[in-house]
C-alpha cells in the first residue's frame, strides 16, 4: 500500500463512505508479502517515502520478475538496480511500464499514466560529476536513482583531476547545486577538490577503477575518508543508487 491509497482510504473514512471495519480490514494486511525466497517490504513508502528498491545481483532472473512484478501491483514506481540486460529483457515481458538504462544497470517500473511536470521547478539540483569516462556506470547509477524519486539532475562527466581546467568548466553549474555528487576512481582525488570549492554538501563515491595498487576501489575509498576539505560524506564502493537516494534526500 502507498502513501496516496492510505490517504484516499482514511478520506473515505472522514467522509462517512467507508466503514471504519472496512477501512480496518483494508490497513490490518501484512506490512510485507511472504514469498519463501523474499519478504518483500510493502508498506516501506509510507515509512520512508520510496518503495522498496530491488537489489537483483545475485538473484535468479525469476526471483527478479516476481519481486519487481509484486512491488509494481502495489506501488506506481518501482526502482530496481544492478540489472542484467537480460534480467531486464525478463521483468520487461511481464511488467508494463519499463524502462531500461543499461550503462546505469537499473531499471525503472513507471505505472503512472499521467506524466508528470518536470521535476524541481524551483530550480534546486542535484549533480552528478565522475572523474573519468570508466566511472559513468556508477555515476549514471546515482543520477537516474535520484532522478527517479523526483530530483532534476545535472551532469558533468569526465572532469578528473588529470585535467582540472575541464571541471573549472563547469564552475557555475557546480555552484549553483543544491547537492553534489562526485565519483572517482584510481586515487579518489576529485571530491576533495570539488569539496573546497562549494558551499553544499558533497557526496563522494569511490569506484572500483584503477590499476593494481588501487585494490578495488580501496585507495580512492580511504583517500575520501581522509579528504581535508569539510562538507564531503563517503559511501562504498561503487554505490552509486546509495549516493542518488541520499543526494535526492538532501535536495527534497
Amino acid at each position: 500500500m502507498d502513501s496516496k491509497r492510505l490517504k484516499k482510504i482514511l478520506e473515505k473514512v472522514k467522509s462517512g463512505d467507508l466503514p471504519v471495519d472496512e477501512a480496518f480490514n483494508s490497513l490490518r494486511t501484512l506490512p510485507y508479502d511472504d514469498v519463501g525466497y523474499a519478504k518483500i517490504d510493502l508498506h516501506r513508502s509510507i515509512r520512508t517515502g520510496f518503495p522498496e528498491v530491488v537489489f537483483c545481483q545475485g538473484k535468479t532472473s525469476e526471483q527478479a520478475v516476481e519481486i519487481v512484478k509484486r512491488l509494481a501491483g502495489h506501488h506506481v514506481k518501482v526502482l530496481a538496480t544492478r540489472v542484467a540486460p537480460d534480467v531486464a529483457e525478463k521483468i520487461a515481458g511481464t511488467v508494463a511500464g519499463c524502462t531500461y538504462h543499461g550503462v546505469a544497470r537499473l531499471l525503472v517500473v513507471d505505472g503512472s499514466k499521467v506524466k508528470t511536470k518536470k521535476a524541481a521547478e524551483d530550480g534546486k539540483y542535484v549533480m552528478v560529476l565522475c572523474a573519468g569516462t570508466a566511472d559513468l556506470p556508477v555515476a549514471e547509477e546515482a543520477a537516474v536513482t535520484a532522478e527517479s524519486m523526483g530530483s532534476r539532475v545535472e551532469r558533468a562527466y569526465d572532469v578528473g583531476v588529470a585535467g582540472l581546467h575541464r571541471l573549472f568548466d563547469q564552475k557555475d553549474r557546480i555552484m549553483q547545486a543544491n547537492v553534489l555528487i562526485v565519483v572517482a576512481g584510481m586515487e579518489g582525488a576529485l571530491p576533495s577538490v570539488v569539496g573546497g570549492m562549494v558551499a553544499c554538501p558533497v557526496i563522494a563515491v569511490p569506484t572500483s577503477v584503477g590499476y593494481g595498487a588501487s585494490f578495488g576501489g580501496l585507495a580512492a575509498l580511504l583517500a575520501m575518508l581522509n579528504s581535508c576539505a569539510a562538507g564531503v560524506a563517503v559511501m562504498n564502493i561503487d554505490n552509486g543508487f546509495g549516493a542518488g537516494y541520499f543526494a535526492h534526500l538532501v535536495n527534497r
